[in-house]
């Protein structure tokens, strides 16, 4: 079984999210995709609604897609969570499973600050997804990239290509790959939200319904 694993905030999940999950399943023609939303983070993050509140609203935003779960790993750890200790606990859980790690281009550039990243390249292969403002080209400094030319790296800037493969680590392949870029942020529905504005077909209706039920993002407005 190939199963991607998708983490994240998720502060909230919106269409953005739903898309490039879409898009990386059908490319890797995996089995399923396994939201994570994070639990508590190595970094405080005051705009970071509870867990419990992003994982029900991950819940209701895949609810009637069959290759489309959410996981509570994270959310009932205490403590803080870290990915390695997450793929580690999910390679148990899937013994006879693949298991692909999704992320930004962003984070995959963090990834040498992270808990234990020699560990994690050993335990499950990446999938390193296009993020608006930052460059294919820019991974050719990254000490967990082999066998990516610039040549190649500039194809996919380019959108010759959309997608290629590396060498990560021993045993393990990553994979680089152009996902569509929707232009919304989370940061931007919290915002709208905090000013009373419409956020009406930027997440799903199931989503908004949750975040004005429950007054999220410390608004009472409609949206």
């Amino acid at each position: 079984m190939k199963i991607g694993i998708y983490g994240g905030a998720f502060n909230p999940i919106h269409y953005g999210h739903l898309r490039t999950a879409e898009e990386v399943f059908e490319m890797f023609s995996l089995d399923k995709i396994l939201f994570m939303p994070s639990g508590k983070t190595p970094f405080d993050k005051p705009e970071l609604e509870k867990a419990e509140h992003r994982y029900e609203m991950v819940k209701r935003a895949i609810k009637g897609n069959r290759h489309f779960e959410v996981s509570d790993l994270e959310v009932r750890r205490r403590g803080r969570s870290y990915t390695v200790d997450t793929i580690k606990k999910l390679k148990d859980n899937y013994r006879e499973g693949d298991l692909y790690f999704i992320l930004g281009i962003d984070a995959f550039l963090d990834l040498p600050g992270w808990k234990q990243p020699d560990t994690l390249v050993r335990l499950a292969g990446l999938v390193v997804i296009s993020r608006p403002g930052y460059a294919f080209s820019d991974l050719a400094t990254s000490p967990y990239i082999e066998g990516a030319s610039p040549r190649i790296l500039k194809a996919l800037d380019k959108g010759k290509i959309n997608e290629s493969s590396f060498r990560l680590s021993q045993n393990q392949k990553g994979y680089l790959c152009n996902v569509t870029g929707l232009n919304i942020s989370a940061s931007l529905i919290r915002a709208l939200v905090t000013s009373g504005k419409k956020i009406k077909y930027l997440l799903p209706d199931s989503v908004k319904s949750y975040i004005i039920s429950n007054k999220l993002y410390k608004s009472n407005q409609q949206c």
